[in-house]
């Protein structure tokens, strides 16, 4: 079967969180869409990853396909897992990720939080984990979208437009994706506070977080990357050994 073959399948209820699961495997991606639907969820799933592209791309896909959660199989034909993580992150797609992957190493779930995944589950796993993963995942994303009521953050060089989803350093606009822009509102809000590992999860990612903490040490460096003159001797987000996290 080739790749324009693939096709999307839909079953959309106003009022319902959407998910998009994206699986080649046919009983793996039946399987969870029935799951999710007994849940109360609505779900679309995409069996490739060109065609989950066209699902979540703002400029191809219609209004009514927003997604609260995509569910992605590393390997797709085409467009692989991680590269198609890797567009909804520069698309700045504000919706969680779950990866679904039979590679469970240490490395592997390191390299799918640093393109960008929320969690990462290893085949085969337990529809019951499953569901709670992604009810956690949503769940915290919509605890995150308010954590202040400020319109515009400043320190030193650095200005947050809250209501723009705008940074500038010195002046020139830089491109956070969502949770690194999350991290850096809760940063400038509370200046020169230390963040443990546990604290960010339960403010950024909430308190039942089910994933790999690691994400945090990963968004940290992405974030310095981007807001750091020499990312390896910061000046905004520093390190405190054993304690965590301190901005300012």
């Amino acid at each position: 079967m080739g790749p324009e073959q693939y096709h999307a399948q839909s079953v959309v209820v106003a009022g319902q969180a959407h998910v998009l699961v994206v699986d080649d495997e046919d009983l793996i991606r039946e399987t969870v869409a029935m799951a999710l639907q007994d849940e109360g969820y609505s779900v679309s799933v995409a069996e490739s990853g060109s065609v989950a592209l066209s699902m979540l791309t703002p400029a191809l896909a219609p209004p009514t396909t927003a997604f609260d959660l995509a569910i992605l199989d590393l390997m797709l034909p085409g467009v692989n897992g991680l590269d198609l993580c890797r567009m909804i992150r520069h698309h700045n797609l504000d919706i969680p990720v779950l990866i679904l992957s039979a590679r469970g190493s240490e490395t592997d779930r390191v390299v799918g939080l640093e393109v960008g995944a929320d969690d990462y589950l290893v085949k085969p796993f337990g529809m019951r984990e499953l569901i709670a993963r992604c009810r956690a995942l949503m769940r915290r994303y919509r605890r995150s979208r308010n954590l202040s009521t400020a319109t515009v953050l400043t320190h030193q060089d650095i200005t947050l437009y809250l209501d723009e989803l705008r940074v500038l350093i010195a002046g020139q606009e830089v491109a956070l994706s969502p949770k690194e822009f999350r991290i850096l509102e809760l940063f400038m809000a509370h200046p020169n506070q230390v963040w443990s590992r546990e604290a960010l999860i339960d403010k950024i990612w909430g308190g039942d977080f089910v994933g790999d903490r690691k994400t945090v040490d990963v968004h940290i460096r992405w974030l310095r990357e981007k807001i750091e003159r020499d990312p390896s001797n910061p000046e905004y987000i520093v390190t405190l050994r054993g304690f965590g996290y301190r901005f300012g």
